[in-house]
């Protein structure tokens, strides 16, 4: 299916990975790594290790493929992040990163979606909230909302759908 390396993968990579507790790229590394079972590759060029996780300098070092690359630097570099994980099989892509269009930066977002065209991937954002897939234990977002159910959201508004998630009662 065309959303599993977005919803269903084997790997993903945390490009703008953080060990400072309290920053975006902390807190989506330690909900991915809190019930993702699948390899894990945080991207970070100042760090050796998060959570205990070994840490790449660049995306180029990972030695395996990637299906999914969750995207939390500056703006600027958005675009030259999803060419290199394309390059390691990345299909699936979920920009958090602010400062596309909705900064008034129109041109941006369209290379940014011709990008992904251009590999035939999928996105989610960008200036998103993630993604979250508690039966594969993917939590690509905040806050971390780990528990299965019968209901699936699906929300143009971030706030609005983890706020509807935070309150299920099944």
């Amino acid at each position: 299916m065309r959303l599993d390396p977005i919803f269903k993968p084997e790997s993903v990579a945390v490009v703008g990975a953080s060990r400072t507790e309290g920053k975006l790229g902390y807190t989506v590394l330690r909900n991915i790594k809190e019930g993702f079972k699948g390899r894990i590759y945080p991207v970070n060029p100042k760090a050796d290790e998060i959570l205990g996780l070994k840490c790449y300098s660049s995306i180029e070092e990972i030695p395996d493929r990637i299906d999914l690359a969750v995207i939390l630097v500056p703006h600027s570099s958005v675009i030259d992040a999803i060419r290199s994980c394309a390059k390691k099989g990345a299909r699936g892509f979920v920009v958090i990163s602010g400062g596309f269009r909705e900064a008034g930066r129109e041109d941006l977002e369209k290379e940014l979606v011709n990008e992904v065209r251009k590999v035939g991937g999928r996105l989610i954002g960008p200036n998103c909230q993630g993604i979250n897939n508690p039966h594969m234990g993917l939590c690509a977002s905040w806050p971390f909302i780990g528990k299965p159910g019968p209901i699936a959201i699906i929300s143009q508004s971030g706030t609005i759908g983890a706020y509807m998630e935070m309150n299920c009662e099944f």
